[in-house]
């Protein structure tokens, strides 16, 4: 092969990595920025400069090999650099830079009262005032996610109120219409815990009994280790991971294998959007970068339309599809408190020290280990484990007549009633 041919084909080679390469080290920039800056303008200008750079130099490269050394080689090289930083413009502004749709915030409902805490939280709650004879210990109830509230009043509440419990629900800090944080990452478990002693302070309460689902579950138990003297009784419902740092990631469980290869193939298409996916290498690096690309609106109607597609793969098969409610999902909070439960020390020790009445209840079908619901009953002194049955993750909503009985049955100090009522 003679020397002019050998030149042509490695020009042809160097061409195409220019081609190939440029968007690749465009975002290699624009993530590389992010370890320095949150300032989104410089993380784009930073990634198209690096774009230019390494399609000019490659093109430069690769029209010299062509033969094209001289004035030609300098106009096509930087024709090429031009050209290829452009697509690369484009390309980030059709995908990266392109909104993605939000929903319009609507007025909080009739009941939806604000605690504004000292510890700078502004909290979206529910008060289900006590009707029977009243007693002094009200109930809290914390929701899941970290991230996904509820909406109104608990189920069980109303008849825990006609027993005399003043009942609370509220949207903890970063979901729902609670405070959404500048910083994010000052969504910690610490500050979830700070917000509860300030709530129970601001109630006026000795003592609070609380009921924690999934996430609220382990919420529950950081409560307990940091202020359990204030704790008359806990009740965990299908709750998530006594310790972060044991279960990582979904090695808890994974509501996600139950999904339908139609539920499945709408799930892949929302996890593939390129602002998502732009938001969640980001956070690895820069958590204030992800937060200046992608706004809270955006993403968590992003994390809604998610838990839309998986609402009903945590119940048991055949059951009835679940009612969504439009209480804001917070996705910043979401897995920023999760990055930061899965780096606490281990809270058992503490735990075992504790004489709190406890009562866990575990759905049958519940997408949790059972081994996760376990460790709460041999970590918490005297708890008692319940099984319902023809109960998945949300035991309340799939049977709620069981869920309040057990619920009422263990705060009254009465026999845990039996059977699947």
């Amino acid at each position: 092969m003679s020397r002019i041919l050998l030149h042509r084909v490695a020009g042809g080679v160097l061409l195409f990595l220019a081609l190939l390469l440029t968007p690749a080290v465009a975002v290699a920039g624009f993530l590389g920025a992010a370890f320095v800056t949150a300032s989104v303008p410089v993380l784009v200008i930073v990634g198209l400069v690096c774009g230019a750079v390494a399609g000019g130099l490659l093109g430069r490269a690769a029209f010299a090999l062509f033969g094209l050394d001289r004035r030609p080689a300098l106009r096509a090289s930087a024709f090429l650099t031009v050209g290829l930083t452009a697509a690369v413009a484009v390309l980030a502004a059709v995908t990266v830079l392109h909104p993605m749709p939000t929903t319009t915030a609507a007025s909080a409902p009739p009941g939806v009262r604000f605690w504004d805490l000292p510890t700078g939280s502004r909290i979206a709650y529910v008060h289900t005032p006590a009707t029977g004879r009243a007693r002094p210990t009200p109930v809290i109830f914390l929701h899941g996610g970290p991230g996904t509230p509820g909406e109104g009043v608990h189920t069980g509440g109303r008849e825990l109120a006609a027993d005399g419990f003043d009942v609370y629900s509220y949207d903890q800090l970063g979901a729902g219409r609670s405070t959404r944080l500048r910083d994010v990452t000052g969504y910690t478990v610490a500050r979830q815990v700070a917000d509860l002693e300030a709530i129970r302070r601001t109630l006026g309460a000795d003592r609070i009994i609380l009921v924690g689902q999934s996430w609220g579950g382990s919420l529950t138990a950081q409560y307990l280790a940091a202020h359990g003297e204030h704790v008359a009784k806990a009740v965990f419902t299908s709750p998530g991971a006594l310790w972060g740092r044991q279960y990582p990631g979904s090695k808890a469980g994974q509501p996600w294998n139950r999904l339908s290869p139609d539920q499945k193939a709408r799930l892949d298409r929302l996890n593939s959007a390129p602002r998502i996916i732009a938001a969640s290498l980001l956070l690895q690096i820069n958590p204030g970068a992800a937060h200046a690309l992608v706004g809270d609106r955006e993403v968590d109607h992003w994390m809604h339309e998610v838990a839309l597609r998986g609402k009903d793969s945590t119940s048991c098969e055949g059951a009835s599809p679940a009612t969504a409610h439009d209480n804001p999902q917070g996705f910043y909070s979401n897995q920023m408190t999760v990055r930061d439960f899965e780096q606490l020390p281990d809270p058992r020790p503490r735990l075992r020290t504790l004489h709190v009445p406890s009562l866990i209840m575990r759905g049958e079908c519940d997408f949790i280990k059972p081994a996760v619901t376990a460790e709460y009953q041999h970590t918490l002194a005297g708890a008692e484990l319940v099984t319902v049955q023809g109960a998945g993750h949300s035991i309340s909503g799939e049977q709620p007549g069981r869920y309040t009985a057990l619920l009422r049955a263990f705060l009254l100090d009465e026999p845990l009633p039996t059977g699947t009522g």
